[in-house]
């Protein structure tokens, strides 16, 4: 049956319009961005077929790479490329409230529960950093490198740089282990090691470096695990 054929009220559009985007379901809101059908399938059945694809989840939809997405059949290049925006700017929109959030980060779990939903699902290493001023308050994040599943190099001068040109005060990095197991490796010490002796050159203080494994971290400044509460 045609979208077009049901009732108006249904319809993923008319529906937005009338009662807004928090009434949709995923499917609904995902078959807007489709636009359209295709193989004689209305839109809502390709949506819901390819959320079925990700076990009904939008983090695995959005962890999908590129060239899987595409190859589902009614998704093709031009709209696995549209699904990958729509879910990467729903992503940055996250981290954008977390960057306004006004509590100072003084403690591993907040790193932790800040930084959770930027690993979670990545069958990478990334690291990040974040930028603090004198206070401990937030005025940056970003992700300054990213690598294989066991690891990732450390771009020293490249977060130097960073920490220049937002002057801040002070600097904790943040990494994932994918393995799960949050404790540092011998590569992981002797890299925090280095960056801290870096930035000490330039007045600029390496707070804490926060490796995070699924429900649980490890921090270098409280050289101590913990796990999500």
């Amino acid at each position: 049956m045609r979208i077009k054929d049901w009732c108006k009220e249904e319809r993923p559009r008319e529906k937005l319009l009338q009662r807004g985007a928090r009434n949709l379901s995923n499917a609904e809101l995902l078959a807007i961005l489709l636009g359209s059908g295709t193989g004689g399938k209305n839109v809502m059945e390709v949506s819901m077929e390819l959320l079925s694809k990700a076990d009904g989840r939008l983090a695995l939809l959005a962890s999908m790479p590129m060239e899987q997405l595409e190859r589902l059949k009614g998704i093709g290049q031009a709209r696995a490329v549209a699904i990958h925006a729509a879910l990467e700017l729903g992503k940055r929109s996250f981290e954008e409230l977390s960057i306004q959030d006004k509590r100072p980060v003084t403690s591993p779990e907040l790193v932790f529960s800040m930084m959770l939903p930027v690993f979670k699902n990545l069958d990478h290493e990334e690291c990040w950093i974040l930028l603090l001023n004198k206070a401990n308050y937030l005025i940056g994040k970003e992700m300054v490198s990213a690598g294989s599943m066991e690891s990732t190099q450390l771009d020293v001068h490249k977060i130097l740089r960073r920490g220049i040109e937002k002057q801040c005060c002070q600097i904790i990095l943040v990494h994932n282990h994918p393995s799960g197991q949050p404790l540092p490796s011998d590569a992981d010490i002797q890299q925090t090691d280095r960056l801290r002796r870096a930035l000490s050159v330039v007045g600029i203080k390496l707070t804490d470096h926060v490796v995070i494994a699924e429900d649980s971290f490890f921090s270098f400044s409280e050289e101590r695990a913990g796990k999500m509460r």
